[in-house]
């Protein structure tokens, strides 16, 4: 009986570990269509370019609030309950996109839907820590589900291009999504999941979730999800913008440029998920921080020839840095507080993909709408992030941490 229950206990946490990808794969497929779906939207109801970038800011700001405020529901609910919430919320959601014709009307259920995606991801963060063993294996997870991501992010845009190029309505990618979700939520129902340790007498509540944003190590991790995200959402919202025009010998790439960084940033993840489970994280962090901010800086020094190649390539390096991040910074915390640091440092990512590009907008348009002026903001991000793996790399100020965290997990598995 003991060898048919650690078989099957296997077999729960592969298929587990597979819905998280899928999760992931499926809710990127819409946040990162949201740029082929912009023009659209601008074209059909006449907005300006401000107006129509609600589109972006509006569901990162709901992620970011379902975080930081309903971040705890996966310590208080449990894992499975939140992340079946979250789906179900964002199946509904979707599917009634068919129904309106309106920019208020689609507004509002793309923010909807950034609330749903804040529920599930957080859920599913949380999940992540309950099926690994250790916290190399967890940043090496982190990895693999980001890499999921990153394909999302390939197969979203490509869709919306597709369904445009045979004249059907962007809007039928959220009734492809919501059909994927409920696929998703049906083997969930089935699945069963690890049950998480709970401190006892622990009160989990929001009032807890904000007490932990002045632990230095969530606000630490959370700070460098917020600079890594504002560097890495100034690729794919104002790259195309900064290299638009270009006609030089690297035509090809400036062409294809966007989706070559997306194609490099999810390979390198699952590429990341082999080096995190071999190298030391903070070395591979420091080297590819670094890389991105020589990308960034020659971009800046040598004019657009340089831009057309460095900043796609810079996806590459981009690809273990907030996988990484974010699973140290949750690994930090014991398992039944991984809900609630899940869902401070998603509250830092998703404000750094609002505010990052917002204010890089602001500062070109000061300086007669040059996008250029924008990457020196996205540049001096990227110099204080390398800064700060440096710090990481030297002090260790992780290293007691993770390692009593590791000791204390493995001793009440085996209890």
């Amino acid at each position: 009986m003991g060898n048919i229950d650690n078989i099957q206990g296997i077999t729960n946490i592969k298929l587990i570990k597979w819905l998280t990808y899928m999760m992931f794969l499926m809710f990127a497929m819409t946040t990162d269509a949201v740029g082929v779906i912009i023009p659209e939207v601008m074209k059909t109801f006449d907005l300006s370019m401000t107006a129509a970038g609600l589109l972006h800011y509006g569901p990162m700001t709901a992620i970011a609030l379902a975080g930081i405020f309903l971040g705890f529901l996966a310590d208080k609910l449990g894992r499975k309950k939140t992340i079946i919430l979250g789906l179900l919320l964002f199946v509904v959601n979707s599917y009634l996109f068919i129904i309106g014709n309106a920019f208020a009307f689609f507004l509002t259920l793309m923010v909807i839907s950034g609330a749903a995606i804040g529920i599930f991801k957080t859920g599913a963060l949380a999940l992540i820590g309950d099926i690994t063993k250790s916290t190399k294996e967890h940043t090496s997870t982190m990895n693999a589900v980001e890499g999921f991501f990153g394909v999302g992010a390939i197969i979203g845009p490509f869709i919306v291009s597709y369904f445009l190029t045979q004249g059907v309505d962007w809007k039928w990618l959220y009734v492809v999504a919501a059909s994927l979700c409920v696929v998703l939520i049906l083997i969930a129902v089935k699945v069963k999941y690890p049950e998480t340790q709970k401190k006892s007498g622990e009160a989990i509540n929001i009032r807890r979730t904000f007490a932990m944003i002045k632990d230095p190590y969530a606000f630490g991790f959370s700070m460098g999800a917020f600079l890594y995200v504002s560097v890495e959402a100034a690729i794919y919202v104002w790259m195309p913008t900064l290299i638009k025009g270009y006609d030089g010998s690297l035509l090809f790439i400036a062409t294809y440029a966007l989706p070559i960084f997306f194609i490099l940033r999810a390979g390198g993840r699952f590429l990341g998920a082999w080096m995190m489970s071999r190298f030391n994280w903070a070395v591979v962090l420091s080297l590819f921080s670094f890389a991105i901010l020589v990308c960034f800086v020659g971009s800046m020094l040598f004019g657009v020839e340089a831009t057309v190649f460095l900043l796609p390539l810079s996806g590459l390096f981009m690809s273990v840095i907030y996988p990484t991040i974010n699973s140290k910074g949750i690994s930090c915390f014991p398992k039944s507080s991984h809900g609630a640091v899940a869902g401070v440092i998603l509250f830092f990512t998703a404000a750094g993909a609002a505010l990052g590009p917002l204010a890089m907008g602001a500062i070109s348009d000061a300086f007669g709408s040059d996008a250029k002026y924008g990457f020196m903001l996205a540049t001096v991000f990227a110099v204080i992030l390398f800064a700060g793996t440096v710090y990481n790399l030297i002090v260790d100020p992780t290293k007691k941490r993770l390692q009593d965290l590791d000791l204390s997990e493995y001793m009440i598995e085996k209890a």
